[in-house]
């Protein structure tokens, strides 16, 4: 039997902790965290919500630095675990001629509402009635499977018009600028203050074919504000982080992003959070569309 070359940790929670455990396990394995959920089916059209616990993988490399990196996951787990109790972690070795599959096959083609289509980089298309946007799901956050990123690309679908700009807070991969840009919008502008995801963003939209409408760069609103940026505005702005930091960067001047008459999607945000978020937005003079709905997450769409 080949050597071990891989450790395979694996948590299952709640979909509250689900992104807290994920940018825990995110520290000490470079490759990258996978989620994975129940899918419920309503009906035979349905396309399935995810629902019950959230299961987060990484990937821990089995050379010199392991039993470093092990043990100060562990002790990143425990003092998440003082927050809010945690289930203990599940290690287990992955031959190394098995990596790429045991990391690949929680991947498949993703579609999104009536148009859209989330294709891991590695797949063919086969489905051509939907628009595809191709995601290396191993390089940064925004994977297309997380309820959140879901529901914010069902906006994207619903509200991008031919020829507008957007502006992408918290890129991630740059799956909603993406998406937006095969959607038909002119430009998008993609900020993260990881420049893991400034990379990301950048190679997912080469493998797209939409580099030249991508613009990408390091920094958050305070840098779009000042003009760091050919977009200081924009008339969709996309926002999928987590409510506690939403609610800082409309301190911060979120809502001046938003063009006179433009909208902006607010996702990351479990439901019991929503007002809260939603009287932040409002405060700005954000004016209140909708709201829609998935497991524990939701996303708002609001108007300037």
């Amino acid at each position: 039997m080949a050597e071990a070359r891989w450790l395979e940790v694996s948590l299952s929670v709640n979909g509250e902790l689900a992104e807290a455990v994920a940018e825990v396990l995110d520290r000490y394995a470079s490759n990258g965290v996978v989620y994975e959920s129940g899918v419920a089916y309503n009906d035979e059209e349905d396309e399935g919500t995810p629902f019950g616990p959230v299961k987060v993988y990484a990937y821990l490399p089995v050379d010199k630095y392991l039993d470093e990196k092990r043990q100060r996951l562990s002790e990143a787990l425990w003092h998440l675990g003082r927050i809010q109790p945690l289930p203990e972690a599940v290690y287990r070795t992955i031959e190394d001629e098995d990596w790429m599959a045991a990391w690949k096959v929680n991947y498949h083609p993703i579609p999104i509402g009536q148009r859209l289509l989330i294709l891991p980089a590695w797949i063919e298309q086969e489905d051509h009635s939907r628009i595809a946007v191709r995601i290396d799901p191993s390089m940064a956050f925004g994977t297309g499977t997380h309820p959140s990123t879901q529901l914010c690309l069902e906006i994207v679908e619903k509200y991008v018009q031919p020829g507008q700009t957007v502006i992408d807070v918290g890129c991630g991969s740059g799956i909603l600028s993406i998406a937006a840009l095969k959607m038909g919008a002119q430009k998008a502008l993609g900020v993260d203050i990881d420049s893991a995801s400034i990379r990301s963003t950048r190679e997912n939209g080469a493998a797209n074919e939409v580099e030249d409408r991508l613009e990408v760069g390091l920094g958050s609103v305070d840098e779009v504000r000042l003009g760091q940026f050919s977009l200081s505005t924009a008339s969709l702005v996309l926002v999928n982080i987590l409510a506690p930091t939403i609610i800082r960067l409309f301190a911060a001047g979120l809502a001046d992003l938003v063009a006179p008459g433009g909208m902006i999607a607010l996702s990351g945000i479990l439901a019991e959070q929503g007002p809260s978020v939603r009287a932040a937005a409002e405060a700005k003079g954000l004016v209140f569309v909708e709201q829609k709905q998935s497991g524990d997450w939701i996303v708002l769409v609001l108007k300037m």
